[in-house]
Formats: structure tokens, sequence, C-alpha cells
């Protein structure tokens, strides 16, 4: 346990630190060395780094052929269908409730103003795998592609030497209507989405979390691609805690370990005004960890995590907002004071039977989100990501003379005689 009040404002601030950052350094001239191959060599140079990093053969096919999309449903036990399909159920209607309106109306007389939506044509969607399939991503992203209508949609996801990709994944992206599944993952999966190759169509914007390679060659992509976007700046998982002195530490502890276990650059926090559910939290935690399966990736996460003793739960608050986290869950009493003062946040899971992992799956919000402190500028994945606005006006004659009034002044003050001029041309020529 760790008091905060007892440490420096130095030593506060090294608490919050996440892991990992320092491994962008290296990271980076890898990524660009595979990303430069694969634009100058494109389905060879993925077929040679799928055969280098993931022991893939070199006659492997980049694209799962569509006749194992649709026999995955055969693969899967019925209990997993149903999962996967009450989770597609509650993502699509929770995403579907944000489809967007069109806005038009008159700013004054003559003057009509319009925001209009349209859905970016190709989007790339990337599935993590290095250690365990996620059919849960596929969902996240793939529902949101599906109502937005993306005339294209390709979903790219790791796969180790002569395995398949997994059943659950091609389900998923079944239900969803995606027919284009690369079977590499990595920087050259991201970076064949940005290209473009003879077997992969190139995308206007690629989401989906990742690992290091991944987020670092999103980032390089969005720079090298012009008209390029991606969705936010991914990486390690992480989950923030606030629980009061009635919460219990056997809930704490295995909300820890759920993110303890993504990964070791995972980082959990718990903040907590009692001694009590501190300690009962630190005993659950070892009772728990000897029953996991990941149990040592969870270690090596807990590590660089960290049990804090707070004044209080308004203090606790203060810490989050300055934290950011990717998730927050509040084992308290009653969160009703406490919810309008949180601001950085992507995703909050209110009260004791609200588990992570319940947004992670099933609930109906969205699981991809911002992590490293981002949520103080980025937003969780939403319908509108898949979409772009645009903007339309109209005047009329009339609206023009009583607008130029706004417009000449203006133009003038900045040095811009050509956009008064384009209003006098007119005024001149309708007089």
């Amino acid at each position: 346990m760790i008091v905060w009040n007892s440490l420096s404002g130095e030593q506060q601030q090294a608490l919050l630190q996440r892991p990992g950052v320092a491994a962008a350094d290296d990271v980076r001239p890898i990524c660009e060395d595979i990303m430069a191959k694969v634009q100058q060599q494109g389905d060879s140079a993925l077929k040679a780094i799928a055969a280098k990093l993931d022991k893939r053969s070199p006659e492997a096919e980049i694209l799962c052929p569509q006749q194992d999309i649709i026999d995955a449903q055969q693969q899967l036990s019925e209990e997993l269908k149903a999962a996967i399909d009450q989770a597609y159920t509650n993502i699509k209607r929770f995403h579907q409730a944000q489809q967007p309106k069109s806005i038009s109306l008159s700013t004054q007389p003559g003057v009509s103003c319009e925001l209009r939506y349209e859905a970016i044509d190709a989007v790339g969607i990337y599935v993590p795998g290095g250690s365990a399939p996620l059919p849960s991503s596929v969902l996240m992203q793939g529902v949101l592609a599906q109502l937005s209508g993306a005339s294209t949609v390709v979903l790219a996801t790791p796969v180790k030497g002569d395995e398949q990709v997994h059943p659950a994944i091609r389900y998923a992206a079944k239900l969803c209507g995606i027919t284009q599944i690369m079977q590499i993952g990595g920087a050259a999966a991201i970076a064949a989405m940005a290209f473009g190759s003879e077997s992969i169509p190139q995308v206007n914007k690629i989401f989906g979390p990742g690992n290091a390679y991944v987020t670092m060659a999103k980032q390089l992509a969005a720079q090298q691609v012009p008209g390029l976007a991606i969705d936010m700046p991914a990486g390690p998982s992480e989950v923030l805690i606030i629980a009061d002195s009635r919460a219990n530490g056997e809930y704490v502890a295995a909300d820890l370990l759920s993110q303890a276990e993504h990964g070791p650059d995972s980082q959990v926090i718990l903040l907590s005004d009692s001694d009590e559910v501190i300690a009962a939290t630190e005993r659950a935690l070892e009772r728990q960890l000897a029953t996991l399966s990941r149990a040592d990736i969870a270690r090596q996460a807990l590590a660089h995590s960290a049990l804090i003793k707070v004044r209080d739960i308004d203090q606790a608050v203060r810490i989050s907002n300055l934290y950011g986290p990717e998730h927050l869950i509040l084992q308290l009493g009653d969160s009703t004071p406490y919810l309008n003062n949180i601001k950085n946040v992507g995703s909050i899971f209110v009260g004791d039977y609200t588990p992570e992992s319940a947004g992670d799956y099933a609930s109906g919000t969205n699981h991809v989100l911002p992590t490293y402190g981002y949520s103080k500028v980025y937003s969780s994945l939403s319908l509108l990501d898949f979409y772009r606005t645009y903007t339309v006006q109209t005047v009329t004659k009339n609206g023009l003379i009583d607008l130029a009034n706004a417009i000449i002044p203006i133009a003038e003050a900045e040095g811009l005689d050509a956009h008064a001029n384009a209003v006098r041309v007119r005024l001149g020529a309708s007089s």
C-alpha cells in the first residue's frame, strides 16, 4: 500500500507514469523498414515478412478463403456462437442509436447552411491475436463499419505457422458482413492497408488496438499516406479502480487482474480511502493469481502497478482525472455525487456488479478506448468515427446583399482583396 499524501509531487507523478513508452525509439526503425518493403514489393513482401515473423508458409494465402469464413460456425460450440450472437446484438443496438442526422438551418434570411454526414468509403480493422484470438475486437469495430455502410472493409489479424484464422474471429467477421480477412498482423498488415497491394485494397482510415509495433505503424502510416487517418494512438491496456470502505476486495482484485492478464505492460491502479479494503485486495490478488492460466503475465503487470491509499473519494477522483484512465471502475456505495466530476476517462463502470469485462465483451459499449492518458483529448470509439462531415451553403441574391456587410469589411481587414471582390462583382452585376 502506498499513501498518496506521503509522497512528494514528483513521486506522485512518477507513480502514475505508464510503462513501455520508452520502447518507441527501438520500434520505429523496425516499422519503417517493414512499411517501406510492403510499399515497394506488395504481396511478396507481405509473404516474406509473415514467413520470418510468424513462421507462415511462403505458399500461404494472404486473404482467408471465403469458404473458411462460411465454415467457421461449424467449428464453434453452440455456447460460444450464442455468446458472440448476444454480444453482436447488444453492440449493434447501442451503436445503431448513434446514427448521425444531418442539420439544415437558415442563419439569416437568404442564407442556408447544412451539415451532412458521409460514411468513410474504405476502412481497415486491426484485430490483435498474438497470444489469444479476440472476436470481441472484431465486433467492436466490425459492427460500426457495418452500420456506417462502408463499401470496403478489410480486417487484419496475425496467424501463426500453418494455422487458420481462429473460427471465432471468422464467425464474428461474417456477422459483421466482412469478407476480406488478411491473415497477417503487425506493422506489415498496417502497411498493406495503408498503401494497398495486389491482394489488399488501400483504405482511408485504420482502426484497432495493437502492440507497440502496430501503434507505431499506424502513426507512421498517417504521416506518410496523404488523406489516411487512424482512430487513435492505442497502447497497452489499463484500469483504475476507485473503491470505498464497503467495497469487496475480491471484486476489486478480480477487476485488477482482468486487465493485468492482457500483457506485461498493462497497468492497474487501485485508489481507496480504506486500509481494510486495500489489505483485503492484496490478499485476494494472491489467491486469485494462483488460479489464472496467465498468472506470469499478470504478475509482470502488477510489478508496475499500485494500490494507493487516498484521503477521501474526492481526492481519488482528482487523481483519476490527472491519470486519465482507459477504464475507470467505481466500486462505491453511491457513485452519483462523483460522476459529474470525472473528466478524463475512456469508459466508466459503475457499481459492484459492473466489471470491466462487461464492456469488453457484451454490454454494448465499445472497448476500443484511448490509453496512455489520451482520454484527455480522444474519445471512445463510436459510430461517428466511421463517418466524415461536410457542409453545404446556399445564398440567395438578397441574402448576399445583406451578408456583404460582414464579408467585405473582414476580408479587407485581412488584406484579402480578391475575397471582397468576389462579393462586389456579384453585387455590381445585380444592381
